[in-house]
Parts: structure tokens; sequence; C-alpha cells
């Protein structure tokens, strides 16, 4: 299972999200603000980002841009969770430098196969 890192500000939204996904067995850590997000994932190197785009301090376009600009993190696939559902927002996302985009409420077999898919792609040999 993956070592996940949920960037979300909103309380109810992070809990329903990082339980579901703890139960399938997931170590799922948290930020609560871009900056915080950006921070973590120097600090833990977090397999996957799953990055709300609306936050506070540092948005998450801004966020995943400084992600995929620096060479220690650029790797690690994001996928956006945003509640704009606009097809201009997923290029948008996808321009900033995610991988992957999912829009709220989730739908988490819907997720869970993006996460998949994307660590299928992304993660190396390990033994």
């Amino acid at each position: 299972m993956a070592k996940i890192l949920l960037v979300e500000d909103n309380e109810m939204n992070r809990d329903m999200l990082s339980r579901r996904l703890a139960r399938q067995g997931h170590e799922v850590l948290i930020a609560v603000d871009g900056a915080e997000g950006v921070a973590k994932v120097a600090a833990e190197r977090p397999e996957i980002v799953l990055m709300d785009m609306s936050l506070p301090v540092l948005d998450g376009w801004e966020a995943t841009r400084r992600l995929k600009a620096d060479a220690a993190t650029a790797s690690i696939p994001v996928i956006a969770l945003t509640a704009h559902a606009l097809a201009s927002d997923r290029e948008q996302a996808l321009a900033a430098g995610c991988d992957d985009y999912d829009t709220k409420p989730i739908d988490l077999p819907r997720l869970v196969e993006k996460i998949e898919r994307l660590l299928g792609q992304s993660s190396p040999a390990t033994g």
C-alpha cells in the first residue's frame, strides 16, 4: 500500500477521505494548506499527493507548480481534487503539473483507480 499525502483544508473532507484510504491499508499524511503540503512532500516523500486546489496560504495550483519545479519532488504524482468540474479546470490542473484530476464529491472507487494507475506508472521496482 502507498504513503499518500492528502492536502485538504476542509476538515470533513479530510477526515472522510483519510479514513477511507487508511481502511484500504494506505498510510495517509495530512496537510491543511498548500505551504504545509509542499513542506510535507519534501520531508516525508509520499508516493502520491492528493491536492485540493482551493487552499489557504498557498493554493493547490501554486503548490503543485513548486513540487513539479523541484527535481527532488517532480516525479511524485499529484492528483488535483476540486469541486470545479469544467473542462477548463481540468486543463488548468494539468497545466500546473498535476498528473490527474478528480472532482468533488469524491467517488472513492474512481479515485483509488487513478491512484493505483499513477503508482503503477511511477513506482520504481523495490525488491
